[in-house]
């Protein structure tokens, strides 16, 4: 079997995702692919990240095989830093003292717009989901990271709830509207990594994932983008970071 058929899309997406994080951040983590890509990133190049979660723990290190469900689940406390109430740690967003959000989306538009709220007319939505929580802080105050599942249905040109900010409308629209800091940095999915284009603020392929075409991520998603000549791709998963990842999920809770 080859290293390319040994792999799920999901654990492709758990790898990728890590590799956007540096040694020294600070990121906001939501739970299960963001959760799993932070505690790889940990241990595999960034020694110095420091996870934080919404239910108030500073500093968390996850131990493998114990990836918790929940921001509230008392596992994320095992050898933490600090624990705080939740206000408390929303508001280190504000004081500036995270770098990076990084968490999932049920729909996401060209502008990096995501929604966790509804599907459908708000008045008779065709699907309830979870809502907000911290995501619009998050979103609203940090340089953002989003791991999703590359679905046409998901990847729409305008969201039906902004539930957490991105780009909004693009160009200068998100500092107009009155957020200074933070916006979309990358989009990581099971097909490509995305960025945005620093004067529209699209959606832009910045790299395929291996034996992913251009035009199987198009018709993957719900709007127009751009390819360019150096869009490239991505590094495959190395058997190094396979192993430790699987150490980290044996039960292929996330992964499988």
């Amino acid at each position: 079997m080859t290293l390319k058929s040994a792999y799920t899309g999901r654990e492709l997406l758990a790898i990728l995702s890590a590799r956007q994080l540096k040694d020294g951040q600070v990121v906001f983590a939501g739970v299960g692919i963001p959760l799993l890509a932070a505690t790889l990133a940990q241990r595999l190049h960034c020694p110095g990240l420091t996870i934080l979660f919404e239910g108030g723990v500073i500093g968390a290190l996850i131990e493998p095989g114990k990836l918790p469900p929940s921001t509230n689940d008392q596992r994320c406390t095992q050898r933490a830093n600090m624990v705080l109430g939740s206000a408390e740690v929303l508001l280190l967003l504000q004081r500036g003292y995270v770098d990076v959000g990084f968490m999932g989306g049920a729909q996401i538009d060209q502008y990096g717009n995501l929604n966790s709220s509804f599907i459908g007319d708000p008045k008779k939505p065709k699907t309830r989901l979870p809502g907000t929580g911290g995501g619009n802080d998050i979103s609203s105050l940090t340089n953002m990271i989003v791991a999703m599942q590359h679905e046409k249905r998901r990847f729409v040109e305008h969201v039906d709830f902004v539930t957490s900010p991105g780009w909004l409308r693009g160009r200068d629209t998100r500092r107009e509207s009155g957020l200074l800091a933070g916006g979309m940095f990358r989009i990581v999915t099971d097909l490509a990594v995305f960025g945005f284009d620093e004067e529209t603020r699209r959606m832009k392929p910045l790299a395929l994932n291996p034996g992913v075409t251009r035009d199987q991520v198009q018709d993957n998603t719900g709007f127009k983008l751009e390819f360019t000549h150096d869009t490239g791709v991505t590094e495959p998963p190395t058997e190094h970071e396979l192993s430790l990842l699987r150490t980290l999920d044996p039960e292929r809770l996330f992964i499988a």
